[in-house]
């Protein structure tokens, strides 16, 4: 059976950690996602997700957002490449764009 958790080790949880994959630039977006990429040598993908208050006011909101790229990423790191990945929801959505969420999220991460 594969590993489908999000532990610690699939986390950018450092502000270095994070500085490190924008520092590279290697991005890509499309429609509310924007996804910078950066290769660390590890042999496993890492997840940063990033959500502003500028993109929704309440925290209700911004944690759902974070929740559903979480979700995508907890089910198909192991079809990913081992590098990390900071996604920036750029637009608030809710569940019913959801699933197109998730399309996006496959398009730009494999």
């Amino acid at each position: 059976m594969a590993d489908c958790r999000f532990g610690k080790r699939y986390r950018l949880l450092k502000t270095d950690d994070f500085s490190s994959v924008f520092a590279l630039r290697q991005q890509r977006s499309r429609g509310c996602l924007h996804v910078l990429q950066a290769d660390k040598g590890l042999d496993y993908p890492r997840l940063g997700v990033v959500v502003g208050k500028k993109t929704a006011k309440r925290a209700n909101r911004r944690n759902y957002m974070k929740r559903v790229v979480r979700e995508w990423f907890r089910c198909h790191k192991q079809a990913l490449l081992p590098r990390d990945y900071v996604v920036r929801v750029r637009q608030p959505f809710t569940a019913k764009d959801a699933e197109a969420v998730r399309r996006i999220m496959s398009d730009l991460l494999r």
